[in-house]
Parts: C-alpha cells; structure tokens; sequence
C-alpha cells in the first residue's frame, strides 16, 4: 500500500515498511514557495477584473444561477458565464445542478475574507490620502 500524499504517517511507514521510495515521492509532490507563490499570482491574476470581483460580492452570502446573477450584475448571460467559467476553471467557485439550473457558489470563505480585508486596505489608504490632502 502507498502512503497517501501529504499523509503525516509517511515518513514513518516508509521507514517501517522500508519503502524509501515514498519519501521521494511525497518530497516531489510537496508544493514548494515558489510554486505557490504563482498559483497566488494566478488567482490573483483571475481576479483583476472588477466584474469578477462583483460576482463574487454577489455570491458571498448565498449561491445563484446564471440568471439571478445577470439580474443582479445588469450584465448580459454571455459575459456573467465567461466571467463563471474562468473563476469555475481555477478553482473560485463551484456549481451543483438541480434539474436545468446551475447554481454557482464561492468555494471557500476564505476568498471572500481576502476580498474584504483588500477592501478594507483600500479603504484605509483612501481615507488616508483623503486626510492628507485636507489636513484634518
């Protein structure tokens, strides 16, 4: 039996059972810095764009269709379905089915914290400028 990957056992079960194969396996697989320092940048990529971020505003509480969101973006179906499939694609949201409905959904909390504590970034910086350029 091979150790799963990220498996806290591992090291022992490769001693124990002197499979030292496993450790260079589970070595390879484990993501270094760097590589997850560009899948950061590839989600932070994905979200550059203010329609993604405003869909994602939308579905911070509750999961929609396709049609709830183009009713509540004002945007047409084609570009709110682009815009669902490339954050589908990379992982930001998830879908289930429910007879012809597609129901898109944030797959995990943290990414709409992150969106929030940016916000709040920006927030901070504004009313910073905005002090400075008063002087109050």
């Amino acid at each position: 039996m091979r150790p799963r990957i990220f498996d806290v056992n591992c090291s022992i079960y490769c001693l124990t059972k002197k499979y030292y194969k496993c450790k260079k396996i589970v070595m390879k697989t484990i993501i270094n810095d760097k590589s997850l320092f560009e899948m950061q940048a590839e989600i932070c990529k994905t979200l550059t764009n203010p329609k993604r971020i405003e869909i994602l505003n939308t579905l911070k509480n509750e999961e929609k269709t396709v049609t709830e969101l183009v009713t509540a973006l004002g945007a047409s179906k084609a570009n709110v379905s682009q815009h669902l499939a490339v954050m589908r694609h990379k992982g930001i949201l998830t879908t289930r089915r429910e007879g012809v409905n597609i129901y898109y959904r944030v797959s995990n909390p943290k990414v709409i914290e992150a969106c929030s504590l940016m916000k709040e970034v920006l927030f901070e910086q504004h009313t910073a400028k905005k002090k400075a350029v008063t002087g109050t």
